[in-house]
């Protein structure tokens, strides 16, 4: 792997002194902010936006639609919750609409994902149906357009 991409993958954010010193604020200020962000729940992490396709021979995502039955006195949350714990879910929303749940689902290919959905998402309790699409291609990832190599804006992505 490009060692740049291994480092902005698995290395270290940029720390307080460098936040600091970008920002040409007192590291004592940014240190404060940033535990403040953190202890109400803002800041999560610091994560690489990468072009999906980089890893598309070795993953397949999806988007599941979830419709659940609310547990009394929990709503949601619980089943939410056991749900993101899997290692194949990357999100997992609450929404309003025709399902409730939205869960993107990564694995190595379509029977893992499949498996995933038939085998352990739908026998949760309380998930009453699922509806499961798979992710063909990215036009836009995490405010960033993605070219997928196309030059040429005004042909169709499926021309040839």
């Amino acid at each position: 792997m490009n060692a740049v991409l291994k480092l902005l993958l698995e290395g270290e954010p940029l720390d307080a002194a460098q936040l600091a010193q970008v920002l040409a604020l007192p590291q004592a200020e940014v240190d404060a902010q940033l535990a403040a962000l953190k202890a109400d729940g803002i800041f999560l992490g610091w994560r690489a936006v990468l072009n999906p396709s980089f890893d598309e021979d070795k993953f397949v995502r999806a988007l599941i639609e979830v419709k659940v039955r609310p547990e009394g006195g929990f709503g949601y949350d619980h089943i939410a919750e056991r749900i993101s714990r899997f290692e194949q879910v990357e999100t997992c929303y609450l929404l309003s609409g025709a399902f409730d749940l939205l869960v993107v689902v990564k694995d190595e290919n379509l029977r893992k994902v499949a498996s995933f959905v038939h085998e352990r998402l739908a026998k949760i309790e309380g998930v009453q149906s699922t509806a499961t699409c798979f992710m063909l291609r990215a036009y836009k990832e995490s405010g960033y357009t993605v070219n997928n190599g196309r030059n040429d804006p005004d042909k169709p992505a499926v021309s040839p």
